[in-house]
Parts: C-alpha cells; structure tokens; sequence
C-alpha cells in the first residue's frame, strides 16, 4: 500500500448526515494524490462511528470520550496521521472531484506558502467569505459589515466578494472549514491552540504559522461546498457561548489592550460567557 502523502482530518460531533455525505464525496471522486481519512468523533450520540466504521471499515476512525472541541480534536486527528501535508475539513463539506488535488497544486506552487485554503461555495452556489484580515476589532467590524451587506445582496458587497473571491492572494486567515497545510508548518506552529473550543481557532493558527515567516493563500483554483452551520445547529444556544469564549480567549491572547473592554462590552450586552 502506497503511504500517504495527505492526511484528511474531519471533525464530527452529531453531524451523521453530513458527516456520511462528505465521506461519499471523498470516496466517489477520490483525490489522485495518495491519501488516508481520519474521522475524529467528539463523542456523538447520532451513530456516527458505527455508520463510518460499518460503511468505510478501511477509514480510521478516533473516537473521543468528550466532546473537547475542534482544536482537540483536529490534533488528535494530526497526531494520528502520517501524511506530509494535512487537509482540516469540516464534516458539513461536500468535496467535488479535482478540488482537493487541485488546492495541492496550487499550494505546491508557492514555496512560500504554507497553508492554502479554497473557494467555499453554500449549497446553492453562493460564494462564501472564507477568508480575512487578522482579527482587531475594527476587522472585525469590517469582515461583518461586508457580510451582512453581502448577505442582503446589497450590489457594491456582492461585486466586492465575488472580485476578492476570484483571484490568489495571500491573507491573514482562511477558514478551518478546509484549511490544508505542510505537516512541517503545523508541528512548528504548535498545532491548533487547544483553548479555542469552537471558533477563531482557524485564524489563531494562521497567525502562529504566518509568525513563523511563511505565509498563507487563498485559492479559487479549487472549490468546495460548504454547508455551513451543520454541526453547530446539533448545539442550540451553545454556539454563541462558544463563539464569545473563544473571542475572549483571543483578545487576550492576542490584544491584551482591548480584551477588558470587550469583557465590559459582552457584560452590558448580557452576552459574557460563564
């Protein structure tokens, strides 16, 4: 058996559905460029593991006690793996066939980039923002103030993201719905920071690897579909703690200066995490 140059590593907690989807896309169409797939399950009730381990007994499949959180579980995943380049997929993406060969060779092709991301597209289509500046709070503003503009359909957002969407380009970010990487880059950037448990932990990274000197791309070369909000929908009301937790959790790891205020923000809102 050939070994593995890329190791694919999906996250599930109580997405059986998708989770299965996105395993059919990867098996359907797989990649040319040798391969394994990890499924890392956070302690799901839906009978994820026993439908992977039943309809794809080759795959690996980790099984975690807990529900630890998506950068615990994505190091599980890198630790288990062997490949020299690691492909972070969301269980909720469905992988059209050439796209992840094609996000390889695009990522081959800049020796100075040590993770690529893809166009992420919904389920109709619709182009998704997948990528920015490092987080401040004015990034902030800006990332949402042009998704909800985007959102709306308002003319000037939609040409802009589909203008930023079309092209290379080196960023701040991309997201960890299908964030590939050279092994090398993530072991020396300490893997993902395991006190995000949902969320920022992408840019978080991105940020530890673009530390390091190397840089990160985006590419439409490669499109993947991504059904956003899956996974998050199996947690209701939990999401928004976990998003400000992990917001907080950044702020203070990376903006000090502004963290107790965002503390004072969140408590006049009535949305500070226990």
């Amino acid at each position: 058996m050939t070994a593995p140059k890329l190791s694919i590593v999906i996250v599930s907690f109580n997405t059986r559905v998708d989770l299965e989807r996105c395993l059919e896309s990867l098996t359907v169409s797989p990649p040319a460029i040798p391969h394994e797939i990890i499924v890392v399950d956070n302690a799901s009730s839906d009978g994820s593991v026993e439908a992977v381990r039943r309809r794809w007994p080759a795959m690996r499949v980790v099984a975690h006690g807990s529900n630890a959180g998506f950068a615990v579980a994505n190091n599980l995943g890198i630790r288990a793996s062997s490949g020299s380049l690691l492909l972070l997929l969301n269980s909720d993406c469905v992988v059209p066939a050439g796209a992840i060969d094609s996000l390889v060779e695009s990522l081959r092709a800049h020796s100075d980039a040590a993770v690529a991301g893809p166009r992420l597209v919904d389920g109709a289509g619709r182009t998704e923002l997948s990528f920015g500046r490092m987080i401040s709070p004015w990034a902030e503003m800006r990332q949402k103030a042009i998704g909800m503009a985007y959102d709306r359909g308002l003319a000037p957002a939609v040409r802009w993201v589909i203008g930023a969407t079309s092209h290379d380009q080196f960023v701040d970010w991309v997201s960890g719905a299908a964030l590939l990487v050279y092994r090398a880059d993530a072991e020396a950037a300490g893997l993902l920071d395991e006190r995000y448990f949902l969320y920022t932990e992408d840019v978080d990274f991105c940020a530890a690897i673009r530390a390091r000197g190397r840089k990160v791309l985006f590419t439409p070369a490669a499109t993947i579909t991504h059904l956003r909000g899956r996974s998050r929908a199996t947690v209701p009301g939990g999401m928004n703690i976990a998003y400000r937790r992990s917001q907080l959790a950044f702020y203070e790891k990376h903006h000090p200066f502004w963290a107790p205020l965002l503390r004072m923000y969140l408590r006049v809102k009535g949305q500070a995490p226990e």
